[in-house]
């Protein structure tokens, strides 16, 4: 058993897809198998025939993507559950649903159908196309909130910082026209906005009608108190009872996703090594920079990943 209470497991979200993702340990592992069918029965979506065999269009969309990242991320967990016990666990947006089922706060099958809604009403909640994200790079948090509230003010439109995910990497979200404004700004700043192939403006308040319904699937769901502590992209702090989380998710699909101020507490709270576990290894990049703002040397933490069975089975070499 690797037991280290100075270890959070980190799980990924949108982003984090790529083909062939689980397929090595779909079919090593019966429990790994039998996961991705019973996501497919949940979803009624051909999971497996999508990411396996690598159809780039399918695998962007979000109604596809939400149940298979998931799984994917389930069942590397379930696969190193037995040999490594974290103190605490976090996911970044989706892959929030994936530490609260690895905590124990929820169960695996709720997870996957509590996402596979999620990833219908955040593709259907934007028909006519007016919202839009922007990754924000090679600027500094004061700036990219200036640019936003700037673009807010120029075009009257919704626009807000949606994901915090390090010092020199932001997402904004919102209308379209707000969005493009953004950019603009961004671009007289010197920094570099790229947009976002996404369907909507996410982590936005443009996806409050998506998150009401969400809410009522939530409401319905059995809260557990978790075995290990997990650290909310709404808050940014440890929570440690079902109640607490119950009462967070409903939010988490219109709030911002506090990624700096995540690792930083967990830092502050004593964790010294991170672990991902989920495919690409997108989190893992994510933690140098921000401990780096923290002013924590190199030497002073692990980071870790565990993106498929063989990173599995080397990292407890």
């Amino acid at each position: 058993m690797y037991h280290d209470t100075t270890t959070a497991v980190l799980f990924p979200g949108q982003g984090s897809q790529e083909p062939g993702m689980g397929r090595d340990l779909a079919e090593a592992s019966a429990e790994a198998m039998a996961l991705w069918k019973k996501a497919e029965n949940i979803s009624g979506l051909p999971l497996r025939e999508i990411y396996w065999d690598g159809d780039d269009a399918a695998m962007a969309d979000t109604r596809n993507l939400q149940p298979a990242l998931t799984v994917v991320n389930l069942a590397l967990w379930q696969h190193v559950a037995g040999r490594l016990r974290p103190a605490c666990m976090a996911g970044h947006s989706l892959g929030e649903y994936s530490a609260l089922a690895a905590a124990g706060a929820i169960a695996a099958d709720a997870a996957i159908e509590l996402v596979s809604l999620r990833g219908r009403l955040m593709a259907e909640a934007d028909p006519s196309g007016e919202g839009g994200m922007a990754a924000v790079l090679k600027l500094s948090l004061a700036d990219v909130e200036d640019v936003v509230r700037e673009a807010r003010e120029a075009t009257g439109a919704c626009l807000i910082v949606a994901n915090y995910n390090t010092p020199a990497q932001f997402v904004v979200s919102g209308a379209k026209s707000a969005v493009t404004d953004a950019a603009a700004r961004v671009k007289e700043r010197k920094g570099r906005a790229v947009p976002l192939a996404v369907s909507g403006a996410f982590h936005s308040p443009l996806m409050d009608e998506a998150a009401r319904e969400l809410a009522r699937a939530l409401a319905r769901v059995t809260w557990n108190r978790p075995r290990y502590a997990v650290y909310c992209n709404v808050t940014a702090t440890a929570q440690t009872d079902g109640a607490s989380l119950a009462d967070i998710m409903p939010r988490q699909m219109t709030s911002s996703v506090r990624w700096i101020e995540t690792i930083s507490s967990q830092w502050t709270d004593g964790i010294r090594s991170w672990v991902e576990v989920g495919p690409k290894g997108v989190l893992t990049k994510m933690v140098k920079p921000i401990l780096s703002t923290c002013g924590v040397t190199d030497d002073a933490y692990m980071v870790a990943g565990i993106a498929n069975l063989e990173q599995a089975q080397t990292f407890f070499a």
